[in-house]
């Protein structure tokens, strides 16, 4: 017997994760862009440089990632719970509007977005992809990254909350 949706849903709200927003060309004669909120990002290996992202089959953001084979990932800060938001499409936009506007972004070396205020991002190229059922398992090449000089608490996601880290010795 399989576990209900709900159940799981329930269950992994108690393991917590950093956030993080994954961007992509959507048109690049156009220079648009598609992004979305993801929690599933790891660092798969350092020689070569790879990391892992899952991304929902049925997004728009997803097929234009694989059509592009470009992406980057910006690290988000504990006090970007409104961009995670945003990208998340939980905040509703105007009409016309993308994700994108008002959002100061840059690129490096694909020419994928990069959120300009986050805390650290990696830009990538498409190494290989995984079914994983109702999500894309990509795994991307790191071709550049970069990071914010000071050491600012990351964005985490838990219990349906986000939070921002704070070192042990602050909490006491």
């Amino acid at each position: 017997m399989a576990v209900e949706p709900n159940t799981m849903r329930d269950t992994l709200r108690f393991w917590s994760s950093g956030v993080a927003v994954v961007a992509t060309l959507a048109d690049a004669d156009r220079l648009t862009y598609a992004g979305m909120t993801v929690s599933t990002f790891n660092s798969l290996s350092l020689d070569p440089p790879l990391v892992l992202i899952c991304l929902a089959k049925d997004s728009t953001t997803t097929e234009s990632l694989l059509a592009s084979k470009v992406f980057s990932v910006s690290m988000l800060g504990g006090d970007q719970a409104a961009l995670s938001e945003r990208f998340a499409g939980r905040r509703p936009l105007a009409a016309g509007a993308d994700r994108f506007d008002g959002v100061a972004v840059r690129t490096a070396v694909t020419g994928a977005p990069v959120l300009r205020e986050a805390l650290a991002w990696l830009d990538c190229r498409v190494h290989t992809v995984h079914d994983g059922s109702t999500h894309w398992i990509v795994i991307g090449e790191v071709v550049a990254t970069g990071h914010k000089d000071e050491a600012v608490p990351p964005l985490v996601y838990f219990n349906r909350a986000y939070y921002a880290l704070a070192p042990e010795q602050e909490r006491s």
